[in-house]
């Protein structure tokens, strides 16, 4: 009898491994990594985020017209994982002053601006928000309506004379975050 319940455990938490390695890698092939990075002068910008895809779904808009990501609701900007910067040196954040290191990034989109979040508690994984109490700042950035559809998520930058803009595009909805020196 025992050994009829130690077969049955065993199998049971075997189907229990199997599914949660299958859900994590269809996680990961729907949303694959993604990162981007970049040097300008003495300052090296990195991001790294996962890349989902429209797949024919509203990405942006309200609940009520079933947007994927709806307005007013946190975002980690990307899947998985939240998404992650790190500077090398202190630099300004859309004109705020924050420290080398590194950063989970967050939004709340809305209409026509998201508000962009950063946090200092890393490595945090699913839709959860975070911690609050460990914001480092908060900001809002008008968002573009592009008219062109970029169905996979993507973080690029582009170099300026005063710094690096990160510029954040998924589905017709770009925005982007200037980063001074």
């Amino acid at each position: 009898m025992k050994k009829k319940i130690l077969i049955g455990l065993a199998i049971f938490v075997l189907l229990l491994i199997a599914a949660v390695a299958y859900l994590n890698y269809r996680n990961r092939t729907l949303s694959p990594p993604g990162s981007a990075e970049i040097t300008s002068g003495d300052l090296k910008v990195s991001i790294t985020y996962s890349r989902p895809s429209v797949r024919g779904r509203k990405i942006f808009g309200t609940k009520e017209e079933g947007a994927l990501q709806p307005h007013g609701v946190y975002w980690r900007l990307g899947a998985n994982e939240a998404t992650e910067l790190t500077v090398s040196r202190d630099v300004n954040f859309n004109g705020i002053p924050i420290k080398a290191g590194s950063y989970a990034m967050y939004a709340i989109p809305g209409a026509d601006q998201f508000e962009i979040v950063l946090n200092s508690e890393l490595g945090r994984w699913g839709a959860f928000e975070p911690d609050h109490a460990l914001d480092v700042l908060h900001t809002k950035v008008p968002v573009q309506k592009t008219g062109t559809l970029v169905e996979q998520y993507t973080i690029s930058f582009k170099p300026t004379e005063g710094g690096i803009d990160v510029f954040f595009e998924w589905g017709e909805t770009r925005f982007a975050v200037p980063l001074t020196k």
